[in-house]
C-alpha cells in the first residue's frame, strides 16, 4: 500500500471573454427603448438588429459569450420594428 500524498492546486479556467458587440447592441436596445418613448426615434431600432445579427456571427466564429445580450438586442429591435410599423399601418388606414 503506497502512502502518497497528492495534492490539489486550485486551478484557474481562463473564461471565452465577452463579445463587445453584443453588450453594444443591447445598450442600443436600452436607448431605442428611451427614444422610442421620448423622443419617437424608432430607426435606431435598424442599427440595433444589425449590431445582434453581426455579434451573433462574432460569438459563433470566435467562441466568445455574450450571446443572451445580443438576443436580447434583437428582440428589442424586432419588437420596436414591429411596433413600428403597426403605427405606420393604423396611421395609414385610420387616417
Amino acid at each position: 500500500m503506497s502512502t502518497e500524498s497528492v495534492r490539489t492546486e486550485p486551478v484557474e479556467v481562463a473564461a471565452a471573454p465577452v463579445n463587445t458587440l453584443s453588450i453594444v447592441a443591447a445598450a442600443m436596445g436600452a436607448l431605442a427603448v428611451v427614444g422610442l418613448f421620448l423622443a419617437g426615434m424608432a430607426i435606431i431600432a435598424v442599427f440595433v438588429v444589425g449590431a445582434g445579427h453581426v455579434a451573433l456571427n462574432q460569438i459563433e466564429q470566435r467562441g466568445e459569450r455574450g450571446r443572451a445580450f445580443a438576443v436580447s438586442a434583437l428582440v428589442i429591435g424586432y419588437g420596436i420594428a414591429g411596433l413600428s410599423l403597426v403605427s405606420a399601418l393604423i396611421y395609414t388606414f385610420t387616417r
